[in-house]
């Protein structure tokens, strides 16, 4: 999953090289943080959120013949 989050994001982002995806494994989901450029936050999630579930989305789609749920969160550098 995180070579897919990290090519959607760096499509659409002003600064690609800062975007980082770490992938954590727990029992019944796959947590990805997705950390991007303090501009790009904005870009990312989108009015209203519509950006960031619009990816939650598409990684949910190619995850459907897993076992485990992926949770995209964006992680907050402050």
């Amino acid at each position: 999953m995180k070579p897919l989050i990290e090519t959607i994001v760096k499509a659409f982002v002003d600064h690609p090289e800062a975007v980082a995806v770490e992938c954590r494994e727990g029992e019944a989901a796959l947590l990805c943080e997705l950390s991007v450029h303090d501009d790009d936050i904005g870009k990312v999630i989108g009015k209203h959120g519509r950006t960031i579930q619009a990816i939650r989305t598409v990684v949910a789609a190619a995850a459907a013949g897993a076992s485990k749920r992926v949770i995209v969160q964006v992680k907050d550098k402050g």
